[in-house]
């Protein structure tokens, strides 16, 4: 699905002149929203918003006492990250944006398993490196990372005159 929403251009008629002045350029391919600079960074801030929003949605499964701990990440990876991820083979991660995604994936991470009770009564939270223990070094970043190696493949099995092999390759006439 190709969406194209090009507003670049608002004409302006002022006594038989015609003032061109660049007003917005936002290109939708699929459902990923790359403006004018060439970015991502809004549409992967958005889709954080949207976890955030699936999570909390869904907060009081996971605040149950009836649900087991084992079954809170399982939950996590069917409710809250397809949010968060969809349409993620096409994003481009830089470190700023990857950081993002893996500080509000410990955050729902920590959430779910609480804080971790000391020798003598007080409490913390989780360090880092015990969620990473927790979940299998299975996170967010890794994920996105597979799901690009899978669309790849998907594409590289299509056939050759199939127009988004065609356009993958650079071949486009």
């Amino acid at each position: 699905m190709y969406v194209w929403t090009l507003r670049t251009w608002t004409l302006l008629k002022m006594a038989d002149l015609i003032n061109c002045a660049l007003t917005e350029f936002v290109i939708t391919v699929g459902v990923v929203i790359v403006n004018g600079n060439n970015s991502t960074e809004e549409e992967i801030k958005g889709r954080i918003s949207l976890g955030n929003k699936a999570f909390y949605a869904n907060q009081d499964l996971f605040k149950s006492k009836l649900l087991t701990k084992n079954s809170k990440p399982w939950m996590y990876k069917t409710l809250v990250r397809p949010a968060v991820t969809y349409a993620c083979e096409t994003w481009v991660l830089k470190g700023n944006i990857q950081t993002k995604l893996r500080v509000f994936e410990r955050k729902v991470i920590r959430r779910i398993y609480g804080p971790t009770k000391e020798k003598y009564g007080s409490w913390r939270i989780k360090w880092n490196e015990e969620l990473n223990r927790l979940t299998g070094n299975k996170n967010i970043i890794n994920y996105i990372k597979a799901q690009r190696l899978a669309w790849f493949g998907h594409i590289h099995r299509m056939p050759d005159n199939s127009m988004v092999k065609k356009y993958m390759n650079g071949h486009l006439h």
